[in-house]
């Protein structure tokens, strides 16, 4: 396969991994970060610092928006709930896991 084509079908997976994250506003980021390591943040700062790596002016706000769909804000209003003890304990012992 050409680097081309490769290109093209990382993007696309990425775009519909990006398409199936902003459907799944039931799924909160601390979720993600237990069960994955990463969450919406994560990739909205890999996106921010692939911009920065070809000097693309980028905002951290239009990073959070082109990964979560709508602005950081009206996410966290509308989608983001308060951790529950449990998550915070499950997100801690995934934490000292890397450790």
């Amino acid at each position: 396969m050409d680097n081309a084509t490769r290109t093209e079908l990382e993007a696309a997976a990425f775009r519909r991994l990006l398409a199936h994250l902003q459907n799944r506003t039931d799924v909160q980021n601390i979720d993600l970060m237990i069960l994955a390591g990463f969450c919406r943040n994560c990739f909205s700062k890999w996106y921010k610092a692939a911009a920065d790596e070809r000097d693309i002016e980028l905002s951290m706000d239009e990073a959070r928006e082109a990964i979560y769909g709508m602005t950081y804000d009206e996410w966290k209003e509308n989608h983001q709930l308060e951790a529950t003890q449990e998550q915070k304990d499950a997100y801690a012992q995934s934490q000292a896991k890397k450790d």
